[in-house]
């Protein structure tokens, strides 16, 4: 039961994390130091479990934007029924593998190089300031600038690359945050900061899907009733609290900026590198 409880508030972390610009790996790098679920489990399925829980984050994506995302359609008309392809979403989905493509590579070659060298308080630490201090500063300067992308449609295929390649960072660097890596190459290549989150959604969905289905093959399917069990209760969670966090996110970018994420990384950030300094003492 106390596996299962843990999961439960895996999931509300990653859940929420996920979609915040605050960096949902080193959320739970860090929970599972105090509240280990690898402890009991085992390494090796906690490593997997991590991953594979973005699962549930990513099909609250694929709920909430279901309309903006499949392109094959049903038109009714006096005739009947007239299915067509909305080339404007086939187009997005172009510009979306596209900017996957350098995580992608980054991720096959040195996946388990990143998770022995980099998942550490330093990396996290460190990660989480920096990014924290680009939020603001880009914040203060886009101020009184109009942003030059407006929609996804107007997204050139060489702005969603250049987004890609800042996916990178995140990729290597736990702390750094997916979504909080692609927002701020947005907002620094001139993407509005509606653009830029929704854009930043769905580049999650491949992303983490390769991301999951690569952890699991390392893993294999040698998978216990017990294990698949608190798996699918992180991903259960994760999901509802992705789709209330993702709602929440795009009504607030409405009306702020993403200053207070800047600050709120800066803050852990101290946190995570002073407990890092007391622990190792």
């Amino acid at each position: 039961m106390l596996k299962y409880l843990i999961s439960i508030l895996f999931g509300i972390v990653e859940g929420i994390t996920e979609w915040l610009p605050i960096s949902s790996t080193g959320h739970m790098i860090l929970l599972n130091q105090f509240i280990s679920l690898e402890k009991l489990t085992s390494p090796q399925f906690y490593s997997m479990y991590e991953v594979v829980i973005q699962l549930g984050a990513i099909l609250a994506v694929v709920v909430i934007f279901w309309k903006q995302i499949w392109p094959f359609r049903n038109d009714s008309k006096e005739t009947g029924y007239k299915r067509y392809v909305n080339m404007d979403i086939i187009d997005l989905w172009l510009k979306i593998l596209l900017a996957c493509v350098p995580a992608a590579i980054i991720g096959i070659l040195f996946d388990d190089w990143i998770d022995a060298h980099l998942y550490n308080y330093w990396v996290v630490a460190i990660a989480l300031i920096v990014f924290g201090v680009g939020f603001i500063i880009i914040e203060n300067k886009n101020k009184d600038l109009s942003p030059k992308i407006h929609s996804l449609k107007t997204l050139n295929g060489k702005t969603a690359l250049l987004i890609g390649v800042f996916q990178v960072i995140a990729a290597v660097f736990p702390g750094t945050s997916r979504s909080g890596a692609t927002i701020l190459g947005g907002l620094m290549l001139g993407v509005s900061r509606t653009v830029a989150a929704e854009f930043t959604f769905f580049l999650a969905i491949p992303v983490m899907f390769g991301a999951s289905l690569l952890k699991i093959a390392k893993f294999g399917l040698a998978f216990t009733s017990t294990e698949i069990m608190v798996l699918l209760v992180g991903c259960i969670v994760a999901f509802v609290t992705s789709m209330i966090v993702i709602k929440f996110l795009m009504g607030y970018i409405k009306k702020h900026d993403f200053k207070v994420f800047g600050w709120y990384r800066i803050v852990l950030g101290l946190i995570v590198l002073i407990y890092g300094i007391v622990t190792t003492l």
